[in-house]
């Protein structure tokens, strides 16, 4: 992608940078193929400050067995992009981040959570949303989808009965994490109760290849939207196997992070979809790079996330507002239904199952400081230096 000329003619220095690590509670205990969340969820927050005295912010939301730790994108943030920031020209955008990518390798959700200020701060001083200095809004609100994760099915089955009354009709059944035939039984019960329901899979890589062809076939039976992630990220093999013995869609999550995956999912026909998550690609920009190659092969793509705040979610929307290939859904729903305190001043925007996308300058939300203090378990203004 080439980066809005608007923002390089931006001549304003950024004069201030401050990081948060945050503790969120969450309202239930989430079983994944790879992990259990239970809780709290852990985010870091980045302002950054220009001196007109206009603000951005960014959110980096890492989960250990997929992406990063919590203390390696504060460090990230705080020690290695910190010299790249202050005192640099919101204009050299691109040199920031380009040297941001090479300074720390991996650490994918701190990119992401910078380039996200850094579209703030820009969006703020030229009075324009984030989606307008990223391309063309081709949707103005996008489905929302909600992950079913609890072993406590019955509290899943309550939280499906809210969201049918809130008029979300879509759910990822999380898969994997326990046994076959549990899985079959939750995915039965939702088909018999609720027939309309849109029902994805989503098995985080639970699956061992030596069992994953029985598995996914019996799942294929229900004729789920989608089926995402069986097996390893890396069981490219197992991948494309199951990709030619399954009707439904298959998709790639962790086997494709960001544009280089994406290009050797396509070679080696691993997948039918797939989902780009921000904290994956390190950014919306890489993420609509992975949505344009993808949509050259006429593979479409579901807006992901990780376990996030309502920060991240807009990041995610206003990317996907711009890419016509995002157009399986979106899963921003943390926020609204597994947070027990967002730290947005008003809620991240849901209206009768959709996601809405802002038209406010920025990513087109206020954030509440007194929150990220609240939650803090660190941040630059309690860090003790050596």
């Amino acid at each position: 992608m080439v980066l809005n000329s608007a923002i390089t003619a931006i001549d304003e220095k950024i004069i201030d940078m401050k990081v948060w690590h945050l503790a969120l509670p969450v309202n239930s205990r989430r079983d994944h193929g790879i992990g259990t969340v239970a809780n709290n969820i852990e985010v870091i927050i980045v302002k950054l400050t220009s001196e007109s005295g206009a603000i951005g912010f960014g959110e980096a939301s890492p989960w250990a067995p997929f992406t990063g730790t919590p203390e390696g994108n504060f460090a990230a943030l705080d020690r290695y992009f910190r010299p790249l920031v202050i005192g640099a020209k919101i204009a050299d955008f691109a040199s920031i981040t380009g040297k941001a990518a090479r300074i720390v390798i991996h650490n994918t959700e701190a990119k992401a959570a910078l380039e996200t200020a850094l579209f703030d701060l820009a969006g703020h001083i030229l009075r324009k949303p984030v989606w307008a200095l990223l391309g063309e809004k081709c949707r103005s609100e996008i489905h929302l989808s909600v992950s079913l994760a609890n072993p406590d099915f019955a509290s899943d089955l309550s939280l499906v009965e809210k969201l049918q009354a809130d008029g979300v009709n879509i759910v990822k059944i999380k898969t994997g994490f326990k046994d076959h035939e549990f899985d079959l039984m939750r995915i039965r019960k939702l088909r018999d109760k609720y027939p309309d329901l849109n029902i994805r899979i989503d098995y985080n890589q639970g699956l061992d290849s030596r069992e994953a062809v029985r598995c996914v076939s019996e799942i294929d039976t229900f004729a789920p939207t989608f089926i995402e992630q069986p097996v390893v990220a890396h069981d490219f093999k197992t991948m494309s196997t199951l990709r030619k013995t399954t009707n439904s869609l298959l998709l790639a999550d962790e086997s494709v992070f960001g544009p280089e995956d994406m290009r050797r999912a396509l070679n080696e026909e691993i997948c039918d979809g797939v989902s780009i998550k921000i904290m994956k690609s390190g950014g919306m920009m890489r993420g609509l790079e992975v949505a344009e190659i993808a949509a050259n092969h006429n593979i479409p793509a579901y807006g992901g996330d990780m376990f996030e705040t309502g920060i991240a979610h807009l990041a995610g929307t206003h990317m996907i507002a711009v890419s016509p290939n995002i157009s399986l859904g979106c899963e921003f729903y943390h926020a609204s239904y597994y947070l027990i305190e967002d730290i947005l001043e008003e809620p991240f925007v849901i209206n009768n199952g959709m996601v809405q996308v802002p038209d406010q300058p920025g990513l087109g939300h206020n954030i509440n400081l007194d929150k990220l203090d609240k939650y803090a378990v660190n941040s630059t203004n309690r860090e003790t230096r050596q």
